[in-house]
């Protein structure tokens, strides 16, 4: 079992920034692949970014030139630094840690959100 914990939600207005954590736990994190997802109010929950054990990131269209995802494997600690926020980045965000030939094990999420 992994548990994932996440941190760093909060209010910021319309162009600020927040940088979320994801802390997860087991001895092999250097090996999981960890993502980010949000879900805003009424909507469908959505991939956000993905980093592999490799360091290799992707984005969503929507946040790219944006958002920043990185992992500190010594602090078993995923980053997503969000940067230039919108209003339509309002949502609960959640991490993930995918763990190899095992589940994908979710956290419960921290709310973001961005005034107009």
């Amino acid at each position: 079992q992994v548990q994932v914990v996440e941190s760093g939600g909060g209010l910021v207005q319309d162009g600020g920034s927040l940088r979320l954590s994801c802390a997860a736990s087991g001895r092999t994190f250097s090996t999981y692949a960890m993502r980010w997802f949000r879900q805003a109010p009424g909507k469908e929950r959505e991939f956000v970014a993905v980093i592999s054990w490799r360091h290799t990131t992707n984005y969503a269209d929507s946040v790219k030139g944006r958002f920043t995802i990185s992992r500190d494997n010594a602090k078993n600690t995923v980053y997503l630094q969000m940067n230039s926020l919108k209003p339509e980045d309002t949502a609960i965000y959640y991490c993930t840690a995918g763990v190899p030939g095992s589940l994908d094990y979710w956290g419960q999420g921290t709310q973001v959100t961005v005034s107009s």
